[in-house]
């Protein structure tokens, strides 16, 4: 092949591996481009197209005083609006059925009102009668006497006025703090959109990050699916107050410079009837595949049939309302290898066939690019992360490129090697080469989320890289004055873990609420087995806020970090390059951003005068020590030391054990 081809993507010209798959790229860069001029000659824009939340449902109209009420389902029988106003009488308020599938009705302004509970009656295709929720509804609630849920007309009075305006192109290195905002307090109840803001943000700006990401913020009916089982997907979980409540945590985040993404999931949908859309014409096949296809046995959900067009545009119009109505600076698209491939990827991928001709849905693709290119025509600049642990070629590269779109992917690889290596390593085999190589490994030009843990690790049944270090120690050892071994040794690793995570793993990082200061409970939501206690459903600030205790070391540390990796645009510059390692001695040297990372694993050894050649002459002082005080070291290395390269273009350094040290030029 030639380079100078135009039919070339430059995908394919900058992996040379690629070339077998040319077509099948170039295939999807053609359907991808069709899709868009169909769009565009059938609504003038992508932006104008993804308008479905503003046509369907329930809206009221102050031009004419009255309100719209549409739904789409295409094979349902009779359709009617049923709520408060009416007594849920499904014989008073019919909707008429029109060619394109669509029921409407009009009503009067005063017939329904702001709050009011609302349902639609279907009679289905197969001669089922239910109450369904509106698919695009704003919100719903929960009855807490039945807990059956039901929609809720929301048009206040007086909207919520805006006081920041933010530019997510601003965050050209996402420093993200994952949170969930119910379980953010530390009391064992559910905390608000609003305590969140007031309370959370404050400490996520001192620790100097730049995003946040949102989970469980589109309504589920379980609290314990951790938001992933969606049943509304235009409705912001009312279990932490009203939208107007989300959007003064947008602003307020948006007032501290930090970004907000929120945790989106189109990659399924919950099964229930009575709270989702499954099975919601009765045709059994409106917004899922039919049969066996329209089902994701791992996740017990449905999935979404994206070769329909009017699917697609109802999940577009999801992307566009939460960018516009709530300012959300952009996704992290969850599940993305269930979405790519019709075996929702439970193959190994060990051969760019399993990427091209072994299942792919391109299907799935084709939506994927459309919505990463609406996402960068709604909000420029936004940031679009998908969660896939495929290794899909292309994921995160421009669309014009050959690429799906996405601005950056989770590197999901990197907490499992961490669990393993923790798990059946002892301290005195670890390699940092291996190390090394593992956090590295990452396709070039496709930036990468790194990070040591997220909330899987957190959850029950699993284990943060905290309490895998020390486990029932920190019960009774995190006192500053307690003298214990295997706290010694959590506290020096963690930090370690993420610092060389950080360091060499991406162009972006990426922590859970509460990991960065060693939090020693797992993540536990309310269930029956646990007696529906909110005990282990919270985040203990108690702690870290505690001068007598030693997460507030992990905290500093974690603050110094990050601050570092801004201050120096650390993610922003080329990858980490390897200057130095020496797998007996333990010890790995890389340096990035100007910065020299230095990191002695060694368990027992600490090294007088160890030469570190860096390879050019030059003088440095200490930036980041992970032995000082206030990190929760013992404070060996004499921080106030200008270091010079000796004649070989060496570091000679005092390395004690179970550290890590960053250089900066004097």
């Amino acid at each position: 092949m030639s380079d100078d081809s135009p039919r070339i993507p430059q995908l394919v010209k900058d992996d040379c591996w690629l070339e077998p798959y040319a077509d099948q790229i170039t295939c999807r860069m053609g359907r991808l481009q069709d899709q868009l001029d169909e769009i565009e000659a059938q609504a003038g824009s992508i932006e104008a197209y993804a308008t479905a939340h503003q046509y369907v449902g329930i809206h009221y109209h102050p031009a004419q005083d009255n309100w719209s009420v549409r739904e789409w389902a295409p094979a349902a029988k009779y359709v009617a609006l049923v709520g408060e106003f009416n007594r849920w009488d499904a014989g008073s308020h019919p909707l008429v059925k029109g060619e394109d599938g669509h029921w409407e009705t009009h009503l009067p302004g005063d017939v329904i009102h702001h709050g009011d509970l609302v349902k639609l009656h279907i009679v289905g295709a197969d001669d089922s009668a239910r109450d369904r929720i509106p698919a695009t509804i704003h919100r719903t609630l929960q009855d807490e006497t039945t807990h059956d849920y039901a929609g809720q007309v929301w048009q206040p009075e007086d909207p919520y006025v805006w006081k920041n305006d933010f530019d997510p192109s601003a965050i050209t290195s996402p420093l993200i703090y994952e949170a969930h905002v119910g379980m953010a307090g530390e009391e064992p109840r559910l905390h608000t959109y609003r305590e969140f803001a007031d309370t959370v943000l404050p400490r996520i700006a001192q620790l100097g990050y730049n995003t946040v990401h949102l989970m469980a913020v589109q309504e589920h009916p379980y609290y314990g699916s951790f938001g992933y089982h969606v049943s509304s997907f235009f409705a912001a979980c009312s279990r932490f107050g009203t939208p107007e409540d989300l959007k003064y945590l947008i602003d307020s985040a948006h007032g501290l410079d930090i970004a907000v993404l929120l945790d989106v999931v189109h990659s399924h949908a919950i099964k229930n009837t009575s709270e989702g859309l499954n099975d919601f014409d009765g045709s059994g096949h409106q917004y899922f595949h039919a049969g066996e296809r329209g089902e994701q046995p791992q996740w017990d959900s449905k999935c979404f049939d994206y070769g329909k067009e009017e699917v697609r545009r109802f999940l577009l119009s999801n992307v566009r309302y939460w960018l516009e109505e709530f300012k959300f600076d952009g996704f992290r698209f969850d599940g993305i290898t269930s979405m790519l491939y019709h075996h929702h990827g439970t193959i190994g991928f060990d051969h760019y066939d399993t990427y091209f001709t072994d299942g792919p849905d391109e299907d799935a693709i084709l939506y994927l690019g459309l919505a990463t290119t609406l996402c960068q025509k709604i909000r420029p600049g936004a940031l679009v992360i998908a969660e896939d642990m495929s290794g899909m070629p292309g994921l995160c590269r421009p669309t014009a490129d050959g690429g799906i779109g996405f601005t950056h992917r989770l590197a999901m690889g990197i907490p499992d090697y961490w669990i393993k290596l923790l798990k059946h390593q002892p301290d005195e085999d670890w390699r940092p080469e291996e190390i090394w190589n593992v956090m590295t490994n990452r396709r070039h030009g496709e930036a990468n989320i790194a990070y040591a843990e997220s909330h899987d690790q957190a959850l029950v049944g699993d284990k943060t890289i905290a309490f895998r270090l020390m486990d029932q120690e920190m019960y009774w050892h995190m006192g500053t004055d307690s003298e214990n071994g295997v706290i010694d040794r959590g506290i020096a690793l963690h930090k370690m873990i993420r610092l060389f995570t950080l360091v060499a793993g991406g162009e972006g990082w990426l922590n859970f609420m509460g990991n960065e200061f060693g939090h020693p409970e797992w993540l536990d939501f309310p269930r029956e087995g646990n007696n529906w206690s909110y005990h282990y459903c919270r985040r203990q600030w108690s702690l870290v806020d505690n001068p007598e205790l030693r997460y507030q070391h992990l905290n500093h540390f974690d603050q110094d970090m990050i601050h570092l990796a801004r201050e120096h645009n650390l993610l922003g510059c080329d990858p980490a390059q390897q200057l130095y390692v020496h797998n007996d001695d333990q010890i790995l040297a890389a340096e990035r951003a100007n910065l020299i990372f230095i990191f002695n694993f060694n368990p027992s050894q600490s090294f007088p005068d160890y030469p570190v050649p860096i390879g050019r002459k030059g003088q440095y002082t200490i930036a980041v020590d992970s032995d000082s005080s206030e990190n929760g070291g013992h404070q060996r290395i004499d921080t106030s030391v200008v270091f010079k390269t000796d004649p070989n273009n060496a570091l000679q350094l005092y390395l004690p054990n179970r550290t890590c040290i960053v250089l900066a030029p004097a």
